[in-house]
């Protein structure tokens, strides 16, 4: 089974959408960035479900709620993805749909979101917004804290910038390709 993980990493490490894909997946819950009609923003957190990376992202929420009036307005999103812990942090843009399709759903229902749905899938209000990627952004520092403050150390006391680890700008969208930066 290590094998099998240290191959995906080494997958992962050559195609930036495969380790998005994996930044993500690791994380529980993003903060949602939507536009209100008078142009303001509002972020609130939701929980990502995991499923391996495809280019979307789906979210569970109430068919008539806030966001999905602002969505509706707007379908411009931005989605803010940390794990300080290990010093990982995505952001992620997009278009985003209201999609009520009751498979879909039960594709990816987890027993956890009764608390939020206590019909579970029977509930009336039950939708899902699908986040369709458009472009990422990743900061990843894969190493150790002391490794970290080392770095820090060399960079201060050589005058060199320093680097904590990768940052990559990914195009994700179907229309332009795949592109990093």
């Amino acid at each position: 089974m290590a094998k099998k993980k240290a191959e995906k990493t080494d997958e992962a490490r050559k195609d930036p959408i495969i380790h998005l894909g994996e930044l993500i997946q690791g994380i529980k819950v993003a903060m949602m960035t939507t536009i209100e009609a008078d142009g303001s923003l509002r972020s609130r957190p939701m929980w990502t479900h995991n499923r391996d990376f495809d280019g979307e992202l789906w979210f569970f929420t109430r068919e008539h709620s806030a966001k999905v009036d602002e969505v509706e307005h707007d379908h411009h999103v931005n989605l803010s993805y940390a794990e300080p812990s290990k010093d990982c942090y995505v952001s992620v843009s997009g278009r985003c749909r209201l999609v009520l399709d009751k498979e879909k759903a039960r594709e990816l229902w987890n027993p956890t979101l009764k608390a939020w749905f206590p019909n579970g899938l029977e509930d009336p209000e039950l939708a899902l917004l699908c986040v369709k990627v458009e472009k990422a952004e990743y900061w990843d520092t894969p190493n150790g804290r002391m490794v970290q403050l080392l770095g820090f150390v060399k960079a201060a006391l050589t005058g060199e910038v320093y680097t904590p680890g990768e940052n990559e700008k990914v195009q994700v969208g179907t229309d332009a390709g795949l592109s990093v930066h």
